[in-house]
Formats: C-alpha cells, sequence, structure tokens
C-alpha cells in the first residue's frame, strides 16, 4: 500500500501537476526572527503560510518581495547604527601645538650633561625641556627658551661676586646641576642650574609650555599679585624668571636640590629638530648697577620664539645669531 501511494505520487508529479500549499505565518512577520538579523529566503519557518505554487529553487513572490524589502531595511538600520568618526579632542593631553612628538618621554639628562662652564651650559640649556611633578603625580613640562649665564666670582652681576659664599648662595658654590633658587622683592623665586666654576650658574628665564597647561595657569592665577581675575595667555605663563616658577610650583624648598637625580624635577632632553634654531646673545636684564657687566652679551634665546620675555632689536642687528649645539 505503501509502495502504491508513492507510485501514485510520482505518476502525479511527472504530470506537471502542482497542488496549492498553505502555511501559516505569525503576524509579526514584517520583523525579522533577531533584532539585526534577516530570515534567510527559502526558510519559512513551521506555521508559516505561503499561498502559490512551489517549483523546484523557486520561492513564491509575494515572500520573496517581503524578504527583499526586510533586507533593504536591515541594511539602512545596519549603516543608521554605524558610530560616526569623533572630531579629536581640542584639549588632549594639553600639549603645546610647538611639541613636535607624542611618543614616550625621553630619559633624564644626567650630571655629566651640566658639567661645563657658564656660557657653555646656558647656551646647551636652550630647547631642553624641564619637567615638574607635583605631589598627586602630575607632570609640567616646558621648553627652555631663554637663560643668562652668571660667571662667578669675577662676576659683579653674579651672587657670588668677590667670592662671598653665604648659606643663601651655597648652592652656587655645589656641584653642576645643584639647583639655586633665590627670592626676589620678598615675594618672587628665580631659578638657577650651577655649572662649572665655583660660584657659577645659569638663571632660566622662560619656558615654552608644553604640558599640563590649565595647571600652570591655576598655580599662576593663585600666586600672582597683580591682574587678579584676568585669564592668562599661554605665553604669559612662563615668559619670565618669577613667572615660571610660579608655572611649576617651585619655591625655596627646591634650594640645593640636584637636578639630575630628584624626584620632583628633572630635564629631558629636547625635540629633535631638523635645524638647530638661530640663538640671540643679549645684555642681561635688571643688573644695572653691575658697571660694565651690564652690557656683556650673557643673555641667551631663540631667536623667533614667542616664549622669550624680553626681545632685544638691537642685538638681533648687532650680533649675528648662532646655531645652537
Amino acid at each position: 500500500m505503501r509502495a502504491r501511494g508513492r507510485a501514485d505520487l510520482s505518476t502525479r508529479l511527472g504530470r506537471g501537476a502542482l497542488k496549492p500549499v498553505s502555511v501559516t505565518l505569525p503576524p509579526d512577520t514584517d520583523q525579522p526572527l533577531f533584532p539585526g538579523r534577516a530570515r534567510r529566503p527559502g526558510s519559512a519557518r513551521a506555521g508559516s503560510r505561503v499561498t502559490g505554487c512551489r517549483e523546484a529553487g523557486q520561492m513564491p513572490e509575494p515572500l520573496s518581495r517581503k524578504i527583499g524589502q526586510k533586507k533593504q531595511r536591515l541594511a539602512e538600520s545596519q549603516q543608521q547604527q554605524i558610530p560616526k568618526e569623533r572630531p579629536p579632542s581640542a584639549l588632549g593631553l594639553q600639549r603645546s601645538i610647538y611639541f613636535s612628538s607624542s611618543e614616550d618621554h625621553p630619559a633624564r639628562l644626567g650630571p655629566e650633561f651640566f658639567d661645563q662652564p657658564a656660557v657653555t651650559l646656558a647656551r646647551a640649556l636652550l630647547g631642553q625641556v624641564l619637567v615638574r611633578r607635583l605631589a598627586d603625580g602630575t607632570e609640567l613640562r616646558g621648553r627652555i627658551v631663554e637663560t643668562e649665564a652668571y660667571l662667578g666670582p669675577e662676576d659683579e652681576a653674579a651672587h657670588s661676586r668677590g667670592g662671598r659664599q653665604t648659606p643663601c648662595n651655597r648652592g652656587m658654590f655645589m656641584k653642576p646641576g645643584t639647583l639655586y633658587v633665590y627670592i626676589i622683592y620678598g615675594m618672587y623665586f628665580c631659578l638657577n642650574v650651577s655649572s662649572q666654576g665655583a660660584g657659577a650658574c645659569v638663571l632660566l628665564r622662560a619656558l615654552e609650555p608644553l604640558e599640563g597647561l590649565e595647571t600652570m595657569r591655576q598655580l599662576r592665577n593663585n600666586l600672582r599679585k597683580s591682574t587678579a581675575g584676568r585669564t592668562l595667555k599661554d605665553r604669559e605663563l612662563c615668559s619670565g624668571p618669577s613667572k615660571l616658577c610660579q608655572a611649576l610650583a617651585i619655591d625655596k624648598s627646591f634650594d640645593q636640590r640636584d637636578l639630575a637625580q630628584d624626584e620632583a624635577v628633572w630635564l629631558e632632553r629636547g625635540p629633535v629638530e631638523s635645524s638647530s634654531p638661530a640663538v640671540v646673545a643679549a645684555a642681561r636684564i635688571g643688573i644695572g648697577h653691575a658697571g660694565e657687566w651690564t652690557q656683556k652679551p650673557l643673555r641667551f634665546y631663540i631667536q623667533g620664539s614667542p616664549w622669550v620675555s624680553v626681545v632685544d632689536r638691537v642685538a638681533e642687528q648687532m650680533y649675528q645669531p648662532q646655531q645652537t649645539a
């Protein structure tokens, strides 16, 4: 009997007889089975209803059209879900636009770097990066763009003139790389680095702020005595010896520290540049009482830098700028 039934079925199929097929679809056929996933053609589930004649390899036209519509809606939905590329943050790491690289910071400069005469060290410091690590771990960085050399006992403008040594200026007589911090006007600090020669040192006059600019701005606003309430421009943060001390939170407690070993302040080699900047040699500032020493060209700054405290146009015309080593 079973064999006969199969034979009758084969006979009917051979004659091309096609019977309507009815399958019941649930009312949510416009939605895919899973979010974001379309039903594959020809895979109607049990209980679905499809009316029409089915031939081998062909899908009823109404179902094919519905599936095509669903695939189109799915593609449009996925396209809308693709996140748009976000513009780069304006703040980032608060680096200066002049900072050439965001790679890991180089190793600190060691004691051998500071072991050179004051004039040579004053020039070598240009372009190097002074780093200050605060108590909370925040690191502030500034590129040195201006220095002044003080030659020791012979220099009438130096605190060590005549070879006098006191508890206050002892840092000038310590090994090269020792910090000498002194106070002016009873409220402002200046940062110096000792060099070769007893009583010789280099004053750091100006920095190009590189990292932690907002923290520098806050520190300066908390400490400055004038123009309170006015927002400081970037170029005003470190454009002077006392300004850079305020911006980096450097005070008398840093006096006699070793710049080559201290954990809160150190020096890193500056970014490598394709060409060395021109250096201007000009008279030092604020030493009018030192006779002939007031005019000696012992202040050095990077020509064209907007971060320099005072530009000397006369010196730039009189002296041919030299390239840094």
